[in-house]
C-alpha cells in the first residue's frame, strides 16, 4: 500500500478506486502487528475499524461520505470514547469502561473519520518521555532504544510509524508538540478554549487542550477545524467563531514579523545541529522578504518552575476523584476506610504522578499557598501579558520546540529536573493560552529529527497554519 501522508492524496485514489477503506484499514492494522515491539497501542479495535471502513466505502458510493473519509486516526488513552476502555495510562482506572465520548472526537466520528485503536501515554500525561506509562514504555519508531517524547508519544509513535494516518493527544505543557519534534511530525496546540475539553481525562485544567498530530500541516488545519468550536458541556470553550483553516493554507503571501526568542537560541543546553537548523531557517525567511529579529523573553528561567507548581497544584485536585471507592482500581486487603484511600491511592498511582500529588498539595497546603501558588499566579499574568505584548509587534514568535534530539529510554529518568526542562520551550504557550505548532525543520547528525515552534496571535490559528504551511 501507498504510504499516505496527506488526506488529499488518500482521498483522491478512494474516489478513484485504486484503494478503499478496507483496504486501508487492514494495510494499517497489518503495520501495527509488525511493529507491535514499539508499544504505541494499548488497545486496537479491530473488528470496529474494519465495520466502520465498510460503512465509509457505502457512504463513499452514494456521495454522502464526510469531509474525513479515510482517515484512520488513533487516540490517546486520556480522551473518552463511549463503550471503550480509559486508563489513562495507569493502573488506578482498572478496567474502566467509559460512559461517554469526547466532543473534539465525537465531531471528528461525526467526519467519518475512523478510530483504529488506544494510543500508549505517560500516566496522567505527566511525562517527556512516554516512559511513566503503567503499561511499559512506548518506543521510538526511527531508534527503538529511545523515547518518542511524551506525554502523547503513543501517538507520535503510531503517526511516525506509519499505523494510521493522525492522531489525537492532548497538551498540556508541550505533550504534543515534544513529540512531534522527535517525530518529525506536525503537531498544533491551540488557543486555550478553541477545542472543547469535554471529555478529556484533566490533568491540569486550565492549560489542557486536545490536539491533532499529523503528517501533513493541511491535515492539522482540516482536523482542528472540526474539532474546534463552542460546546455547552465545556465552560471554557470559546464562542469565537471558527474559520476555515483548511482553505485558507496558500492565501497568505504577506512579509511577516517574527520574533525570535533570542534566550532560548542562546540557552548552553540546546543542541547544535538544532542551533544551525533554526540560524539557517532565519536566514531563508530573512531572504524570502520576512521581518526576522531576536526578541528577549525575560521570564525564560520562570517558566518551568511557575508550570510545575501551577499545574500540579490543578493536578492535586482533579486526581483526588480517583481513591479506590468509586471506580477504578481498589486495594482488596485494606481493613479501614483510611487504608483503603491510601493503599488504593499508593499502589495505584506511579512515581511520577505521586510525586506532582503530593508538591501540587504542598503548594496548596496552609502556609505555603501564598508563598507559591498565589505568587506563581502573578507570574502566569506577568508571562501572558508580555507574549500578549510582544505579538503586538509580531506576527509569530519563533523557538526551538526542544533542547535536543529523542534521547535514549532511561537516559532522563532518573533526573526529574532534567526531563522537566525538556519542556522549556513549549510550556510559554500553555502559560499565556497562545496557539503554538510544532513544524519538523530536519534531522541532526544521527538522523533524528528536530522541530521549530511558532507561536501566534490568540484565535489566530488561519495565519499560522498558512504561514506553517508555506515554511515546510
Amino acid at each position: 500500500m501507498t504510504k499516505y501522508t496527506e488526506l488529499t492524496a488518500l482521498q483522491t485514489d478512494l474516489q478513484s478506486g485504486k484503494i478503499n477503506c478496507v483496504q486501508l484499514v487492514q494495510a494499517y492494522l497489518q503495520k501495527i502487528k509488525d511493529l507491535a515491539h514499539l508499544n504505541a497501542f494499548l488497545e486496537v479495535y479491530e473488528t470496529e475499524a474494519l465495520q466502520k471502513a465498510k460503512q465509509i466505502d457505502e457512504k463513499l458510493k452514494t456521495g454522502t461520505a464526510g469531509k474525513l473519509a479515510g482517515l484512520v486516526i488513533s487516540v490517546k488513552d486520556t480522551i473518552c470514547h463511549k463503550n471503550h476502555h480509559i486508563n489513562a495510562g495507569s493502573k488506578i482506572l482498572g478496567n474502566f469502561t467509559s460512559l461517554l465520548t469526547a466532543t473534539a472526537l465525537q465531531r471528528l466520528l461525526d467526519q467519518d473519520a475512523i478510530v483504529i485503536g488506544r494510543n500508549n501515554c505517560d500516566e496522567f500525561a505527566m511525562g517527556s518521555s512516554n516512559e511513566q506509562s503503567a503499561f511499559g514504555a512506548v518506543r521510538h519508531p526511527l531508534d527503538n532504544e529511545r523515547v518518542p517524547g511524551g506525554s502523547s508519544g503513543g501517538s507520535a509513535a503510531a503517526v511516525a510509524g506509519g499505523m494510521c494516518l493522525a492522531a489525537i493527544g492532548s497538551d498540556t505543557g508541550g505533550s504534543i508538540r515534544q513529540p512531534a519534534s522527535f517525530c518529525g511530525l506536525v503537531a498544533i496546540k491551540p488557543t486555550y478554549g478553541r477545542v472543547s475539553r469535554y471529555g478529556l481525562i484533566a490533568y491540569a485544567s486550565s492549560f489542557d487542550q486536545i490536539c491533532p498530530i499529523t503528517n501533513s500541516v493541511s491535515d492539522a488545519a482540516i482536523m482542528l477545524q472540526i474539532m474546534s468550536g463552542k460546546d455547552e458541556l465545556d465552560n471554557t470553550s470559546s464562542s469565537q467563531p471558527v474559520d476555515n483553516y483548511a482553505n485558507t493554507l496558500n492565501k497568505n503571501t504577506q512579509k511577516v514579523k517574527i520574533g525570535v526568542i533570542k534566550e532560548a537560541m542562546e540557552m548552553d543546553g540546546l543542541d547544535s545541529d538544532i542551533k544551525n537548523g533554526i540560524n539557517n531557517l532565519i536566514e531563508k525567511l530573512k531572504n524570502k522578504g520576512h521581518l526576522v529579529e531576536p526578541v528577549s523573553f525575560p521570564y525564560i528561567d520562570y517558566v518551568v518552575p511557575i508550570y510545575y507548581i501551577l499545574a500540579t497544584a490543578e493536578a492535586s485536585s482533579n486526581l483526588a476523584r480517583f481513591d479506590g471507592v468509586r471506580y477504578g482500581f481498589r486495594d482488596e486487603n485494606a481493613k479501614s476506610i483510611d487504608e483503603l484511600f491510601i493503599q488504593s491511592r499508593s499502589k495505584g498511582f506511579g512515581n511520577e504522578v505521586k510525586r506532582r500529588i503530593m508538591l501540587g498539595t504542598f503548594v496548596l497546603s496552609s502556609g505555603y499557598y501564598d508563598a507559591y501558588y498565589n505568587k506563581a499566579q502573578q507570574v502566569r499574568r506577568a508571562i501572558t501579558d508580555y507574549t500578549q505584548k510582544l505579538l503586538k509587534n509580531y506576527d509569530f514568535i519563533l523557538s526551538p520546540t526542544c533542547p535536543d534530539v529523542a534521547f535514549k529510554i532511561g537516559e532522563k529518568s532518573k533526573d526529574p529536573i532534567k526531563m522537566y526542562l525538556s519542556d522549556i520551550y513549549t510550556i510559554p504557550a500553555n502559560l499565556s493560552g497562545n496557539p503554538a505548532i510544532n513544524l519538523p525543520l530536519g534531522k541532526n547528525n544521527q538522523n533524528l529529527p528536530y522541530g521549530v515552534q511558532l507561536l501566534g496571535r490568540n484565535f489566530q490559528e488561519t495565519q499560522l497554519f498558512s504561514f506553517a504551511n508555506n515554511l515546510i
